[in-house]
């Protein structure tokens, strides 16, 4: 097996290929923690009533699990009785929902909770658990400072954006600082016991460098937003696929609405696998990495997909100041924010940020 190091400098996302060619400049992404503002969106209504109690958080400087942790403490249950629907960057100002399982008891003072870098929202009851995956998308406004580009170009490339969507790759945080996720997960394969939390989070690294690497194929052929024969294609906001056994003009007319999208591996003991061209083109990359892509399927992970483009929904932006760029948009749940801003710029990540430090 090659070394993890090897391994995680090939998938790095500096070295994965652009959609709409190079950079257009350089800019400074989270030079204070208000710059990157993250409001969760929930894909439910509220009952209103129930066991548990939904908590609506704004948290500055801090992850998800601390937040978590403060929120059972103050109520006074197990950790394991809060829920989230998934993590939270911390180096940002985001808004979060939580669920706090509280049987027969009432709400304790959300309100003492307020303490410099958390602020509770609002708290509502409801009959089930947060779960993780729960939240339909996420609500993001950006400042990029600094910007040293041509405006003009980066508002065309705004502009396609809006219309084509963006790779959907995994970014930078999914492999852990240094990638040390993987590292976890070259040991994992080579039979040593992790603990449940670190199990996951390497299992996830390698399945999402494996994916990006499929991805990284079709943005270089120019088909990761168009259907290629024996592809599994997802409609947007659905979890659900169906096979393009042949690819003809009204299935390619849907795919240029952003109506549906191809999807990639995540790798394990696939349920359903594409055909034809795209069946080949993954096919390949499990060749050239057969000791991660089969140690998935050793370990039972069960195989699920991908939308290879997230559509960039309601993209605004603009200039308040002449080298400050204000991006707003919503991505679907699981799709990172800073793979937008990749596509038009080289990054550097404000002073005493680490661009993989993911709550």
């Amino acid at each position: 097996m090659s070394e993890p190091s090897d391994l995680f400098a090939e998938y790095r996302v500096s070295a994965l290929p652009r959609a709409f060619g190079g950079p257009l400049g350089t800019g400074v992404l989270r030079a204070v923690p208000a710059d990157f503002q993250v409001d969760e969106l929930l894909g439910f209504a509220f009952e209103g009533e129930g066991e548990h109690c939904l908590v609506h958080l704004e948290k500055v400087g801090a992850n998800t699990q601390w937040a978590a942790r403060q929120l059972a403490g103050l109520a006074g249950v197990r950790a394991r009785d809060v829920g989230y629907s998934g993590l939270k960057d911390r180096h940002a100002l985001t808004r979060q929902w939580f669920s706090v399982w509280l049987p027969g008891r009432p709400d304790p003072d959300w309100q003492a909770l307020d303490s410099a870098g958390l602020r509770v929202l609002e708290a509502v009851r409801h009959r089930r658990k947060l779960r993780r995956g729960a939240a339909r998308g996420n609500r993001f406004l950006l400042r990029v400072r600094q910007v040293d580009a041509d405006r003009v170009a980066v508002d065309e490339r705004l502009s396609r954006l809006a219309v084509c969507g963006t790779p959907n790759y995994f970014g930078e945080q999914r492999f852990g600082i240094g990638g040390s996720n993987l590292v976890s997960a070259r040991a994992l394969l080579e039979g040593r016991r992790l603990d449940r939390h670190l199990r996951s989070l390497a299992l996830s690294a390698l399945r999402s460098c494996l994916f990006n690497q499929v991805l990284a194929e079709r943005v270089r052929s120019g088909t990761w937003g168009r259907p290629l024969p024996g592809d599994l294609m997802r409609p947007d906001g659905s979890h659900g696929v169906f096979l393009a056994d042949r690819v003809d003009s009204v299935l390619l007319d849907r795919a240029q609405a952003l109506e549906v999208h191809p999807t990639g591996p995540l790798w394990g003991i696939p349920r359903i696998q594409p055909g034809g061209t795209a069946s080949g083109i993954e096919k390949a990359v499990a060749e050239a990495h057969a000791p991660w892509a089969q140690g998935l399927e050793r370990l039972g992970m069960e195989g699920d997909r991908r939308s290879l483009r997230v559509r960039v929904q309601g993209l605004e932006w603009d200039w308040p100041e002449p080298t400050c760029l204000a991006l707003r948009f919503t991505l679907g749940s699981g799709s990172y924010a800073t793979m937008v801003v990749r596509e038009l710029f080289e990054v550097v990540v404000g002073a005493g940020v680490s661009e993989t430090d993911k709550g």
